[in-house]
């Protein structure tokens, strides 16, 4: 019979623990990617769901807007733009204007929803880094979870975010486009009054031009004051 090796190590021998991200787990490099990497993939099927959903809204509103302003114009043509066409303007731009406001709040819900999921996937790919650091020259985004990672993420190129960023978002498309709506609200509810053309045309361009800068306004600070409540746990270096 052969015999046994008793080269092998004892049972009480301590294991060799393997890398974790934090605390004092030990479990194995392994289970710490797979969980991870089903995070980031939760994490980017929700993105991409939530960003299917707000652009779908808004081309329903915007589909909305084309068809009330059609409808507007044949049923002028109709009633030779008499009284009764005033108060009919009146309540389809108002229907039209509510959907619009509660578009504009989801696209701005929108927007920071996927701020959180930006700021999630930093700090899971600073997971990644801590967990093998050799990966770190092959990642453009950033690894922190504050607010110059998220600027980072969403600027990979090095370019700062400029005014074209801004206004060539949907938050801005949407926010002047309800600007529009309610100057040609206040200018068809203005019209029934006895007050000149010019008159109308004041009161109306600056409505819009007042629910424009009051929305973006309110966005700005209500956008600061996530940042003032974040708390962020992988911070960028100073």
């Amino acid at each position: 019979m052969a015999a046994h090796s008793t080269d092998a190590a004892p049972d009480d021998a301590p294991a060799e623990a393997a890398p974790t991200v934090e605390g004092d787990s030990t479990a194995p490099l392994a289970v710490h990617v797979q969980i991870l990497a089903t995070e980031h993939w939760s994490l980017l099927a929700s993105r991409t769901t939530t960003q299917a959903e707000v652009l779908t809204r808004i081309t329903i509103f915007l589909t909305l807007v084309s068809a009330g302003l059609v409808s507007l114009a044949l049923v002028g043509q109709v009633t030779n733009y008499s009284e009764s066409f005033v108060f009919f303007a009146i309540a389809v731009l108002a229907v039209i204007l509510v959907i619009g406001v509660l578009t504009q709040l989801r696209v701005f819900n929108v927007g920071l929803e996927d701020l959180m999921y930006v700021l999630a996937m930093n700090r899971l790919r600073g997971a990644y880094v801590r967990l093998d650091p050799a990966v770190a020259p092959l990642l453009m985004t950033s690894t922190h979870d504050d607010r110059a990672g998220a600027e980072s993420t969403y600027y990979f190129l090095g370019r700062r975010r400029g005014a074209s960023h801004f206004f060539g978002s949907s938050m801005a498309l949407i926010t002047l486009v309800n600007g529009a709506l309610v100057g040609l609200l206040c200018s068809a509810t203005t019209g029934v009054l006895p007050v000149s053309l010019e008159v109308v045309i004041v009161i109306a361009a600056a409505a819009g031009l007042a629910y424009t800068i009051v929305t973006l306004w309110v966005g700005k600070r209500r956008f600061e004051r996530t940042w003032e409540d974040f708390r962020s746990r992988f911070p960028s270096p100073e």
